[in-house]
């Protein structure tokens, strides 16, 4: 995407040279619901260090019609690379800048979408990391803060919300204007708009003299299925968990929450303006996870007006530091908050969390967590599972270090001494230091500025009658992974090492001794002499980031009583090590799914156990070895439906077992199933068919053949949503036939006229690993067609495809061949040939783990 990008040297000297006071921001979406462009105006005040030097300001527009700079009127010619040349500044500066900007349908800048079911328009604005300037000149990076105010003219009868409480518009006929109070200082990536006949619902928080009004936002047509009491439930908790900790109020004079359409991630912390995407208003039934993970969300985001919107990073390398505080602040209030509805929280972040952080840091473009960022195009492909998942778990590792009460004293410090302000990791790191009396520079060096993953083990003797001799803990570096940068290091860990026995039939714990593991051997004295429990188990309370092993007796029983663990949390931290020996091919895919068909059913935690129902589908997926995958995929199926059919009428297990089976069906009688409960022919006692379920039940049915495309087009006539239009299209693509493959690939590849989320369903419909010798002609066409795909198309649209259309399925060595000529002659740009390499290490381990299952 050549002039688009921006470098850390670019931002640094232009922080030098400017100060940048204020913006005015007139944007006219009067003609929105025909799309194509909007008149977007900009006058931005701002200081210059040295007079006559010269900048820029940055833009992605189609069309600039007018650029005044102090009163002097600039050659349109200015414009070009996406950047507006601004030469010979004065000390003080007035630019105004009018441009066409577009309306997009990728959800970067100016998302339009029009609802089916209502034929409306719906805008909303998702600028991180660099896409404000979609909507308005700017100048875009975090270090330049301002105040904004924006001017909105839309049509009557729209709501429009911003930064700052929405005014009463005024105006008649068709349009009307809201004109908007001048925002705090802020970041670019953080202001927003959102626009359109959407619908709220409003309360409050008051807390003495504190009055912060609430909003939910949702489109008309999801109204019905909004449960916003649980939502404002949820943020009141944060509200009350984070303004405490923090010793800061909340630092902005409103807070919405707004549900919009066909959003890229889970959510956006736009200052007061917090956007979700819209499957978070839940139209069928879900299970408790589903709530858990919404609400993690919301207060993720709400963590996020301390950290994040009131101290911002200086520059995009601590964008670690930014997601990682949020995650951490999100599970901690779960877990502590008085009242709260998920106080197992780190079993969630156990079971998930970290398995996407091992995952990322085995990959070969696994990276310290404090990343080097050199350009834009660098930060981009970095909102990955180090980011967020590992630096929260190192966050959790340093709590434990320093203690919580000095942690969070040294935040309460950082967030006085920085408000409004920009910050580096230092400066985090000197109120801690100041708290706690500890010096964090070796911490921060060994876990923060490096990459890779320690290795547990349990080394320990034990005598004739049962005492143990002797106790340690074996910590290992495995080597990175090829092409990785770096050097694999032993750190320091903080762990607990816990002792269970079977008492009733559950294992308990009877005993926890808390230390500090370094270097290669650290002996645990305490233990010697006592007896020998059941299970000793290393990194209990999972206070620290690394592999756990357990020695051969602990294995043996957790093999046998998984399940059975009294709590939550050392059951999620078993099931991920299984899971973590399978990737690493220690562990057989037909063992670990023996051991899941067994642990299953005594598994409680309904988040731990659809995490595992999608593990082992993967794990037979990829890592089995193909002459028994069959054999695999039939034992789940099997299991799914008996799991099914005994699961208690209504309850989560059943819905989960129920969505299962509906990716795993395969013999005649299942498929049978599957058809009768869709046609209502067949019922299950308590199991509610409604309109996401019925999508997974026929999405089975066509992938396999036994459903047309006239049963799609029949169950689209039953569900013209917009939902019911990206589950069409998934269905339309994973039809078992070589015409459908080629029309699902031309409408991604070959043409651009996809929105984010239509394209990334076709993309899901395509992929069907029962399909693998109708994709195997599409080998040689992703590599003729993803530089090209790169290079035209969005980052987020370019990125679903090269991820999603890699033959991921295509385990062999002829695909690993593939990628590396492809790698070796293609030249690709840094964050291309990243994603590429990725891709390329998820083939590379599923065939070293079906090695380990022949």
């Amino acid at each position: 995407m050549p002039g688009t990008n921006l470098t850390r040297e670019e931002a640094r000297t232009r922080a030098a040279l400017l100060a940048v006071d204020a913006y005015e921001i007139e944007l006219d979406l009067s003609s929105a619901r025909a799309g194509g462009t909007f008149r977007s105006t900009t006058v931005v005040r701002f200081t210059a260090a040295e007079p006559g030097a010269s900048t820029f300001i940055d833009l992605v527009a189609p069309a600039v019609t007018e650029i005044v700079l102090n009163g002097r009127a600039l050659p349109l010619e200015n414009f070009a690379d996406s950047r507006i040349a601004l030469p010979d500044l004065a000390a003080e500066n007035e630019l105004r800048v009018v441009a066409d900007c577009a309306y997009t349908n990728t959800g970067e800048g100016l998302h339009r979408f029009v609802d089916p079911a209502d034929g409306e328009t719906y805008l909303y604005t998702q600028f991180e990391v660099p896409d404000a300037r979609r909507v308005f000149a700017n100048f875009e990076q975090p270090d330049l803060k301002a105040a904004f105010a924006f001017t909105v003219t839309a049509p009557a009868g729209w709501v429009v919300v911003s930064n700052s409480p929405t005014p009463e518009p005024v105006g008649d006929g068709d349009t009307r204007v809201w004109t908007f109070e001048p925002t705090p200082r802020m970041s670019t990536y953080v202001t927003a708009l959102i626009a359109g006949p959407y619908v709220g619902v409003f309360d409050s928080y008051d807390n003495g003299a504190q009055h912060v009004p609430f909003g939910v936002y949702c489109r008309p047509s999801l109204r019905e299925h909004l449960d916003a009491d649980a939502i404002f439930a949820v943020t009141r908790q944060g509200f009350d968990y984070f303004q405490e900790k923090f010793d800061f109020p909340y630092p902005f004079a409103k807070y919405d929450q707004l549900f919009v359409p066909e959003f890229n991630a889970g959510a956006m912390e736009n200052a007061g303006a917090v956007t979700f995407r819209d499957q978070y208003v839940f139209r069928s039934k879900v299970t408790d996870a589903s709530y858990e993970a919404r609400a993690a969300t919301i207060l993720h985001e709400l963590a996020h007006m301390w950290f994040g919107d009131l101290v911002t990073m200086e520059w995009w390398n601590d964008l670690w530091l930014n997601e990682s505080f949020a995650t951490f602040a999100e599970v901690v209030c779960q877990a502590e908050a008085p009242g709260s509805k998920w106080p197992h929280s780190w079993t969630t972040f156990a079971n998930q969390m970290k398995t996407w952080a091992y995952r990322q840091d085995q990959l070969p473009s696994t990276h310290p967590i404090m990343a080097e960022i050199n350009d834009l195009e660098d930060v981009q492909v970095n909102f990955d599972g180090i980011t967020y998942a590992k630096g929260a778990s190192v966050l959790k590792q340093l709590v434990a270090y320093v203690g919580q009460d000095a942690f969070f004293q040294g935040v309460r410090a950082y967030f006085k001494r920085h408000a409004w302000g920009n910050t580096r990791l230092a400066d985090l790191l000197g109120a801690l230091e100041e708290a706690s009396g500890r010096d964090l520079r070796a911490w921060s060096a060994a876990w923060l500025e490096t990459a890779g993953i320690n290795v547990l083990r349990p080394e320990l003797s034990v005598a004739a009658d049962g005492t143990i001799e002797s106790f340690a803990v074996l910590q290992e570096a495995p080597a990175l992974p090829a092409g990785a940068r770096g050097a694999a290091v032993l750190r320091p860990h903080r762990i607990a090492v816990g002792l269970y026995e079977l008492v009733d039939g559950k294992l308990v714990r009877t005993d926890r001794i808390e230390l500090d593991v370094d270097g290669e051997r650290t002996a645990v004295p305490q233990l010697a002499g006592r007896k020998r429990p059941a299970v000793l188990l290393l990194n209990d309370d999972d206070l620290s980031y690394a592999k756990v092993r357990l020695d051969a007796d602990s294995l043996a029983v957790v093999t046998a009583h998984l399940g059975d663990f009294a709590d939550s949390l050392p059951r999620a931290l078993c099931w991920a090590s299984a899971w973590d020996m399978t990737r690493d091919g220690e562990l057989a895919t037909r063992d670990y799914l023996a051991l899941a068909l067994s642990g299953l059913q005594r598994e409680s935690d309904i988040g731990v156990v659809q995490s595992v129902q999608r593990q082992v589908k993967l794990a037979l997926e990829l890592y089995a070895d193909p002459a028994w995958r069959e054999t695999g995929l039939q034992r789940w199926a099997a299991a799914a439906e008996d799991a099914l059919r005994a699961a208690p009428a209504g309850s989560d297990h059943q819905l989960a077992w129920a969505r299962a089976l509906a990716g795993a069906a395969r013999t005649d009688d299942q498929l049978a199933l599957l058809a009768g409960l869709l046609d209502g022919t067949a019922e299950i006692d308590g199991l509610a068919v409604d309109a996401e379920l019925r999508w997974s039940l026929l999405g089975r049915l066509v992938a396999t053949g036994r459903a047309d495309e006239a049963a799609i087009d029949a169950e689209l006539a039953r569900d013209n949503t917009s939902s019911g239009q990206e589950h069409a299209a998934t269905c339309r693509a994973a039809r078992p036939t070589a015409e459908a493959k080629a029309e699902a690939w031309a409408s991604v590849v070959d043409s651009d006229t996809l929105t984010n989320y239509v394209q990334d369903a076709v993309i899901a419909g395509f992929q069907q690993p029962d399909q693998r010798e109708l994709l195997a002609a599409y080998t040689e066409k992703y590599f003729a067609s993803v530089k090209q795909v790169w290079e035209t198309r969005s980052h987020e649209i370019s990125q679903q495809i090269i991820g999603g259309l890699y033959p991921a399925y295509a385990v062999s060595q002829a695909t690993l061949d593939a990628t590396d000529a492809w790698l070796a002659t293609a030249d690709p740009a840094p964050a291309l040939r990243r994603q590429v390499v990725e891709a390329r290490a998820g083939v590379e381990r599923a065939l070293r783990a079906q090695a380990a299952d022949r």
